[in-house]
């Protein structure tokens, strides 16, 4: 059995240890030491890594009471090696979970839910509960975590023998063979959890809860404390300041001044809409009459555009309209009809023959072609040469 110094005190980032066993695998060397102060991944909450005599520990994980660490390079058994923990990584872990239970035990408390997921991942933390709770209530439980914090009480961890756990109300997601050690938050929280956590809610710093969306029945809230709070709080901030900046709006007015900016770009949408359809309109007046196809290239147009254009066209033409708009470099997007062809089986050989994609109904196809002009150009003018069969 491996001696766990993390239980003794979360604190300990460095210290000697001896070799006990080491054992070659495909992912690395798994090292035993007789103690250890890494953390393997547990309750949700990854696994320290750190360095073994100047080793990079890149994992570690707990089997039958042993800890094992991943190294890239094997160490010798039986000496003393002095190892560390990466501890700005672990700090971080241990606010954020700390935070999770005072968030958790307020849930609880409050609405009677129950944690039953737990997640520390690497741009946020999940809790989800087994009930929904509205956005007002998530900035009660906000403002009342923020108040423990401000109130800096103990958090400490006891193995109670079981006549007086059984005695004890305490949170836990699962039954817990062997000794159960419980994490006491002072006034807020007692939790089954073998994960190591700061001394006094004061070290948490500021928890924030991100977002929240329905699961499984549930709630799913998103959240950080501490260090990755602040990150993110000064990541946003920057953010909002250079919206701030384009907009010519205060930090707190952007919200107002992105909706006008969007208003203005949908009245800007669809006067250009408006433009376009005249345009297709008055393209569409300029056609002539012809027993062939009609073929008509722009720039600049949707498919709504272009389909003012073949629904005058094929009232036109004795074969095919067609109208394209976009150009060689980046390609053109289409819309062909025809009273005399059947488009739908025709389309098969337009998107083989002009690297195509697209297809429709028997009077009308659209899609997409990578072709240039000319290759189109000559492909739709002996449409009816190389579609006889449609007639």
């Amino acid at each position: 059995m491996t001696e766990k110094l993390y239980y003794r005190d979360s604190y300990i980032t460095d210290f000697s240890a001896e070799v006990t066993g080491v054992e070659k695998h495909p992912n690395g060397y798994y090292v035993l030491l007789d103690k250890t102060a890494f953390f393997p991944e547990g309750g949700g909450q990854p696994a320290d890594t750190g360095v073994i005599d100047g080793i990079s520990v890149t994992d570690v994980f707990e089997k039958d009471g042993f800890i094992f660490h991943i190294t890239d390079i094997p160490v010798n058994v039986g000496e003393e090696v002095s190892c560390a923990i990466d501890w700005e990584k672990r700090f971080r872990r241990m606010q954020n979970h700390t935070g999770e239970h005072i968030i958790s035990g307020l849930c609880h408390r409050l609405f009677g839910f129950e944690n039953v997921g737990f997640h520390m991942g690497s741009e946020f933390v999940t809790i989800d509960f087994n009930g929904f709770i509205d956005k007002r209530d998530l900035r009660r439980v906000e403002y009342l975590a923020n108040e423990a914090v401000c109130k800096n009480v103990r958090v400490y961890s006891s193995f109670p023998e079981i006549s007086e756990l059984e005695k004890t109300e305490y949170r836990s997601k699962k039954d817990i063979d062997g000794d159960v050690r419980l994490v006491h938050i002072e006034g807020y929280d007692v939790c089954a959890c073998c994960a190591p956590h700061v001394s006094r809610t004061g070290e948490i710093g500021l928890i924030k809860i991100l977002g929240s969306e329905k699961y499984k029945g549930g709630v799913r809230l998103s959240v950080l404390c501490g260090f990755d709070a602040l990150c993110d709080v000064n990541k946003k901030y920057d953010n909002i300041a250079e919206i701030s900046s384009l907009l010519s709006a205060k930090p707190d007015e952007t919200a107002a001044a992105v909706s006008r900016v969007l208003n203005e770009l949908q009245s800007g949408k669809r006067e250009i809409a408006g433009l376009k359809s005249a345009l297709a309109s008055s393209t569409a007046d300029s056609l002539k009459e012809t027993q062939g196809n009609i073929c008509v290239f722009t720039d600049g147009f949707d498919y709504d555009a272009l389909r003012i254009i073949v629904n005058r066209g094929v009232n036109l033409c004795g074969g095919v309209c067609a109208a394209f708009s976009g150009s060689d470099e980046n390609g053109y997007i289409f819309i062909a009809g025809s009273k005399h062809f059947d488009m739908q089986k025709a389309s098969k050989e337009i998107n083989s023959k002009l690297l195509g994609r697209g297809g429709g109904r028997p009077e009308m196809i659209q899609g997409s072609l990578k072709a240039g002009r000319l290759q189109i150009e000559t492909f739709f003018y002996n449409f009816k040469d190389n579609f006889v069969d449609f007639e």
